[in-house]
């Protein structure tokens, strides 16, 4: 527990075998569960898992289940946490109850709650060893799909923030506490590490990933509506248990850009974020992006989000002309762009142009621009306060 909220961490693999149990070794001790998610790995990913030492887990949070409906409990699935202090079963002495029969595939399959039901289906096996929670998928279902369910899981345990640290030991879980503190200390609800606020910290990125980060960077701001954040490709993270109630779970996207899919959703839900600075040690480790697919399936989902999100809170939760400004901006640039293609065509076929061509199409062009920058800038004033930088230094955990 940490400052009196019960945290959790999502620990995402896929052929990690080298670098899992050390990263499930270093997680601070104030952490009540560890969801450790191996998705369908081909190596011994699982084996590693499952004997990554548990002598030093606590109980962690407890739950039981109410009497009905997906409303009852205070995790909105059917869900009451507990602590150990709150009730004492009479077959375990130190009052803290085997849980494991609840961690089963095939009880949570049964279970009315659509959560358990979720779980269960993207599950192969569940295992519940002290704090570490063993979960194997089915099938590969991607970094935003292993996310999804160790997200599902914690839901399940009601637990009041969780983190995602990746499994390849790139980041360090010693400075966890940056990112929790705003959750903890203000009314802060989903905070993110960002390698790009130092120099130091951008050094150590290869070339490639530092162009093709700030590139998804200026895209993410457009689409997301949070202009002050950067890093949207970074995993560590840490969401509280109402923001992760609030964007729809159970339709999270499951492959890479599934932070920045989230982005999106937590700004319709006027969530409030924070960048923390983090650093982010590169090494022996294979990166499973395949960037000649990922750029165009991220800039699409991008594009998706951006019109969803532009529909949902500016003309169905609300009204706000920045919509029109936006509709008229891309239009006026797209007949812009269209007419001088036009024009350039028939110059180069008939070898003359006429000059109204020549004067509207530049014309539509800056005007349409000029509506996209102020479409922007409204943008920007109407999310800047849900945006909170944050300036903490490392290793500053409060444990209780």
């Amino acid at each position: 527990m940490y400052e009196g909220k019960t945290v959790g961490v999502v620990i995402p693999a896929y052929n990690e075998e080298e670098f899992i149990e050390a990263v499930i070794r270093g997680v601070p001790e104030y952490v009540d569960r560890i969801y450790a998610v191996d998705d369908a790995s081909t190596d011994a990913t699982w084996t590693e898992i499952l004997a990554a030492p548990t002598a030093e887990d606590g109980p962690g949070p407890r739950y039981e289940q109410t009497d009905g409906g997906t409303d009852r409990g205070t995790t909105g699935n059917g869900l009451t946490p507990t602590r150990s202090s709150d009730r004492t079963d009479p077959d375990q002495p130190d009052g803290t109850a085997d849980l494991q029969e609840s961690w089963s595939v095939e009880s949570m399959a049964d279970s009315e709650t659509p959560v358990h039901r979720a779980l269960a289906e993207r599950t192969q096996e569940l295992r519940r060893q002290g704090r570490v929670v063993a979960i194997q998928h089915r099938s590969n279902q991607g970094a935003g799909g292993a996310i999804k369910t160790g997200y599902l899981a914690a839901l399940v345990d009601g637990v009041d923030a969780v983190a995602t640290i990746d499994g390849d030991g790139q980041m360090d879980p010693g400075v966890l506490s940056d990112l929790l503190d705003p959750i903890v200390d203000d009314d802060i609800d989903y905070t993110k590490g960002n390698r790009l606020l130092h120099r130091e910290y951008r050094s150590e990125m290869p070339t490639l990933r530092l162009v093709g980060n700030f590139i998804l960077t200026f895209l993410t701001k457009i689409a997301s509506g949070y202009w002050r954040v950067m890093d949207p490709q970074n995993g560590y993270t840490v969401i509280s248990r109402q923001a992760l109630e609030a964007v729809s779970v159970r339709e999270m996207y499951e492959d890479y850009g599934y932070c920045n899919e989230l982005l999106i959703k937590l700004n319709v839900a006027d969530t409030r974020i924070a960048d923390v600075p983090t650093d982010v040690e590169y090494s022996d480790e294979e990166s499973h992006i395949q960037y000649s697919s990922y750029i165009p399936r991220v800039s699409m989902l991008l594009l998706r989000g951006f019109l969803w999100r532009l529909k949902t809170k500016y003309l169905i939760l609300d009204f706000h002309p920045l919509v029109f400004f936006y509709f008229l901006g891309a239009a006026s640039s797209g007949v812009g762009v269209l007419s001088g293609l036009y024009t350039v065509w028939q110059s180069l076929a008939t070898g003359s142009s006429y000059l109204l061509d020549e004067i509207v199409s530049p014309v539509l062009l800056v005007t349409g621009l000029t509506f996209l920058l102020v479409a922007m800038v409204l943008d920007r004033a109407e999310n800047d306060a849900l945006v909170r930088p944050q300036q903490l230094g490392a290793n500053s955990a409060r444990m209780e």
